[in-house]
């Protein structure tokens, strides 16, 4: 439970007990999927309280600002450095030390632009039996994609809880992350499921393999980035399957 709790205390601002050991850091990936299931539901449950009250924008801008609100931006500002490091067209060195920059730059201002507007449009536009499937499903996704970051690509840095993550998640926490969230996945699209799987199989995919190319592996920030676009994807692809409300 030490394990489930820091995952919990460190994705989101949901209370919980927050642990100082490294095995409880280390063992906590394997419930990232379990994790955005309760982020989601915490998003279902504001959602059901204020769809009647306020018009579908309304509705859209309060569901994004509580997302962010939620999560503490910690992804939203991983896209951000990530976008920043990569639109530097520098060297390794360069890149890096343009990711660890405490400052924002164009291109991350840019990216975290374009990702809320598209949340925020997405949300505003899905009719109120979509958007409960989307917002369960998008941060199930997204916490799904890091873990598979983390399994199936290499860490660039030698941070010692970060390889430790990447070195605990062994078959078995992987399989007992997989069963979460691929299950709630098709528990509630069903057989769309597997089109909202492969949406987040192929961003994680393109993002390792740039990360792999550009900084020799995935960083925090990469990960950050591809938690994003993988909520991104899926919002687009419920709005596709569930249709807008014009």
């Amino acid at each position: 439970m030490n394990a489930f709790f820091t995952a919990l205390s460190y994705l989101t601002r949901i209370p919980a007990p927050i642990s100082t050991e490294r095995d409880d850091w280390v063992k906590s990936p394997c419930h990232y999927p379990l994790v955005g299931l309760i982020l989601g539901g915490v998003l279902l449950i504001f959602d059901l309280a204020v769809s009647s009250l306020f018009p579908s924008l309304v509705r859209g801008a309060l569901l994004t600002v509580l997302w962010i609100y939620l999560t503490r931006g910690i992804h939203l500002d991983g896209l951000m450095d990530t976008a920043d490091g990569f639109g530097s067209n520098g060297s390794l060195e360069r890149t890096l030390e343009v990711m660890r920059d405490s400052r924002v730059g164009s291109m991350g201002v840019m990216a975290a632009f374009s990702v809320l507007l598209l949340k925020f449009s997405v949300l505003a536009s899905l009719a109120t039996d979509a958007i409960w499937i989307a917002l369960v499903a998008a941060p199930v996704a997204g916490r799904l994609a890091l873990i598979l970051s983390i399994r199936l690509f290499p860490y660039a840095k030698k941070d010692e809880i970060g390889l430790g993550m990447k070195k605990n998640l062994t078959m078995r926490p992987l399989i007992y992350a997989l069963i979460v969230g691929v299950g709630v996945l098709f528990l509630t699209t069903g057989w769309f499921g597997s089109l909202l799987l492969a949406g987040t199989l192929a961003v994680v995919w393109i993002m390792g393999e740039m990360s792999r190319g550009r900084l020799r592996g995935m960083t925090n920030d990469t990960y950050g980035a591809t938690v994003e676009i993988t909520e991104v994807v899926v919002l687009l692809l419920c709005l596709w399957y569930g249709g807008a409300r014009l």
